[in-house]
């Protein structure tokens, strides 16, 4: 459904009540305020005109068509009148003994107890942008790699190659082995220290405690990631079915490192999402990566996919949350896999005195599920950074939604019940399963495993697509334990490390690209859902997830608010309500395409960012069907990717306002308050994705079929520049991912 203002008022009401929460609001470490105290919001604006219409900006139909006729797409973060911005930091500079990583994402500001407006802010770099990042690498960091020389030895292997199987005297290994390097030492989390000058501006202090943690952090330098939890017992084997590193319990680097949270204590939580196109997903029965062959080493012009593979880095240590201490600069992170193991986006935390933790994350990828990790025990001082050792017991649990509205958490367990949902309740009818021990036949569909949109692996998971196929399967194994070989203990380190495909078998609901898990003063959690259309790997569940008018596959996106029962953060059942649907005004939807991350302000206001596909943004809308007379794709109507503002009291509460817009084919992310709120962090990641550096100003008109808000067409020519200069902003300036800072001017 689509959100109404009694549905919003009813939401906030609940979710601005107090209670003794030990958690966050925005990224930083604070009290909870009472419903009473949030009544001002801190951010008063006059919103900025996007590229559709919206209610409320409260233009006449008759505006609207003239205003929203002709309009021209700015190559650079617009904000309202009277804000501004500045650049904090930026790809390339220097960070302790490295650099400024690639496509910042999440952000987390916690402050230096005793110093006035100083903090640490510990920056997630998610992945490289191979367009982009291929053409400026030179002259950003100021050195070449050999991308000609490599594209060129692998024409014949249509440009992939396993390049761990390579003698380490091939001067081609070498080449490869260089471009990984960087490409991983740009990727990982960064710890920088910043301090608000008198004129407002922040600036890196460059203080001993800033340092990179890379993809490869421990490779060269023996700075390794530590493990806690059930997995340790797995990463210590020295045979298995496949692939051992022979490192133990020792873990080369993080990457793939896209949102995350903050915990009360003041550490952060790093969540590996998109581990899948660096080394594979796949694990055996026994919990053992493929071999690193099994995910090649490829360079193309716009993709290098495969970065772990010359290290021969294992697939089964890559997906997990990462914790740091950010005051601590001999800390480079423990992976805690009691958290499991799956493509992360997000943690949402909720820590209360005399109860255990409970902590939220979502897989982001088509029909990922929703998980709970509970610790075992409970905490006793929300703040005692001992709290950390509470997450190395436990359990993790996934959840399944009925259609009535009402849930329950699967446990992840050896002994939880095989029970499958069916694939004809799953947009695109394809439910992957383990395919149990290798002994055992195969049985139904054939074996495959799926990579996102690249090539799938073939042998590693049973494919339902039929009631049948889950039938047989259900009578071929009875519970978790059964899928998988080894001692009870191994068995529940390897459900962890499978933890994707595991839920799958047991029931979980599958869901549409869960991005945030945002946890509110009074313990509901809210869920962006950005996307509910179908990939290779199946979808999302058409009975939960539909549009306004209960449109089935529906592209635009969800907010869903979930409550656990009793209130309690380690309750087995729960309740839940969509309460805000992207889209058109005219269909029900509130403006914005595909929301992403979440966050609320010290007076309850709501902050979202949306994650359109670069792919899609600003694709010209010349028909509103396809030739087969279905709805067409209507993405490239909403523009760049944008930051909106939801107030949650006073007469414009429940309604979305824009706040701001960025560069061309860039995404807006990781939004972060300093305490007082007067600083909004934001991450500016892959401007230029798609066409690179923004040659002698060159742009494009296109043409879109636009509709008023009362839903009357119209058409809209809007030039559409090609390619970025951001943060620049001069002609043929390279475009960078930048942290930046928005204040009042």
């Amino acid at each position: 459904m689509s959100i109404t203002r009694r549905d919003f008022l009813l939401l906030m009401a609940g979710s601005t009540g107090a209670i003794a929460l030990g958690n966050l609001t925005g990224c930083e470490r604070r009290s909870v305020e009472t419903a009473t105290q949030m009544t001002k919001a801190v951010f008063p604006f006059n919103p900025i005109r996007g590229v559709i219409p919206v209610e409320t900006l409260g233009l006449p139909v008759a505006q609207q068509k003239t205003e929203y006729a002709s309009l021209a797409v700015a190559d650079d973060v617009v904000l309202p009148e009277g804000y501004g911005y500045q650049i904090v930091a930026a790809w390339g500079d220097k960070v302790g003994d490295s650099r400024f990583g690639y496509n910042n994402d999440y952000l987390s500001f916690v402050p230096i107890p005793g110093q006035a407006q100083a903090g640490y802010l510990t920056v997630n770099f998610e992945y490289i942008s191979a367009i982009p990042w291929m053409e400026t690498y030179t002259k950003v960091i100021g050195k070449s790699l050999p991308f000609a020389e490599v594209k060129a030895s692998l024409q014949k292997s249509s440009g992939k190659i396993d390049a761990f199987a390579l003698a380490d005297t091939d001067p081609l290994k070498a080449q490869i082995r260089e471009i990984c390097r960087e490409a991983l030492i740009d990727q990982g989390l960064g710890i920088i220290s910043i301090r608000q000058g008198d004129d407002g501006s922040w600036q890196k202090t460059n203080s001993s405690v800033e340092r990179r943690i890379t993809g490869i952090s421990g490779l060269e330098d023996k700075r390794y990631l530590r493990v806690s939890g059930p997995a340790i017992a797995i990463f210590r084997k020295s045979q298995g079915i496949g692939y051992i590193d022979k490192l133990g319990d020792r873990i080369i680097g993080s990457f793939a490192n896209c949102a995350g949270g903050t915990t009360p204590w003041g550490t952060v939580l790093s969540a590996e999402e998109n581990f899948q196109t660096q080394v594979p997903e796949p694990v055996y029965p026994d919990g053992t990566s493929l071999n690193p062959k099994e995910r090649p080493f490829a360079i193309d012009d716009e993709e290098i996919m495969g970065q772990g593979n010359v290290f021969g880095l294992a697939g089964n240590k890559y997906g997990w949350i990462v914790e740091v201490d950010p005051s601590n600069p001999k800390d480079f992170g423990t992976k805690h896999t009691w958290l499991g193991r799956y493509r992360h986006e997000a943690v949402g935390i909720r820590v209360e005195p005399g109860k255990p933790i409970a902590f939220y994350s979502g897989c982001d990828r088509r029909g990922g599920h929703v998980y709970k990790f509970v610790s075992r025990d409970p905490v006793t001082t929300v703040t005692d950074k001992s709290n950390s050792q509470l997450l190395s017991s436990g359990m993790l649990y996934a959840a399944k939604y009925n259609p009535d509205g009402t849930g329950k958490w699967i446990p992840l367990a050896p002994d939880t019940p095989i029970a499958p949902d069916s694939p004809q309740d799953i947009a695109g009818n394809i439910l992957p399963l383990p395919p149990g021990p290798p002994a055992s036949p195969k049985v139904g569909k054939k074996l495959l495993s799926f990579n996102d949109e690249f090539e799938p692996i073939e042998g590693f998971h049973f494919v339902a697509k039929s009631n049948a196929d889950i039938n047989v399967y259900k009578q071929k194994y009875r519970q978790l334990a059964d899928l998988y070989v080894g001692t009870p203990e191994e068995k529940q380190g390897i459900i962890l490390i499978d933890a994707h495909y595991a839920a799958n078998a047991v029931g979980a609901t599958c869901t549409a690209r869960p991005e945030d898990t945002v946890v509110a003063p009074n313990g509901d959690l809210y869920i962006s859902f950005t996307s509910g259309s179908p990939g290779k790997e199946g979808g999302p569940d058409l009975r939960i997830f539909a549009g306004p008018q209960g449109e089935t596959p529906y592209e635009y996106g969800w907010v869903m608010r979930l409550v656990e029962d009793n209130n309690d953060p380690s309750a087995s059942t729960f309740r839940w309500q969509m309460l805000a649907t992207g889209g058109e005004p005219a269909s029900g939807g509130m403006g914005f395409a595909n929301p992403d991350n979440l966050l609320l302000d010290r007076s309850g206001n709501v902050w979202m960012v949306t994650d359109i596909s670069t792919k899609k943004m600003n694709n010209a809308v010349k028909s509103r069907t396809d030739d087969k007379g279905k709805t067409a794709s209507i993405s490239g109507l909403f523009g760049n990717n944008s930051l909106w503002y939801i107030p949650t009291s006073g007469e414009k509460a429940g309604q979305a306002f824009l706040f701001g817009t960025g560069p061309m084919e860039c995404e807006m992310t990781g939004p972060c308050f300093t305490p007082d709120n007067n600083t909004l962090f934001l991450s500016v990641q892959h401007p230029g994705e798609a066409y690179g550096i923004r040659k002698n100003q060159a742009s494009e008109t296109r043409e879109f079929l636009v509709r008023t808000t009362t839903g009357e067409v119209f058409t809209q020519s809007r030039q559409v520049p090609l390619g970025s200069n951001w943060p620049g902003k001069t002609p043929d300036a390279p475009p960078k991912p930048a942290v930046i800072a928005i204040r009042k001017t």
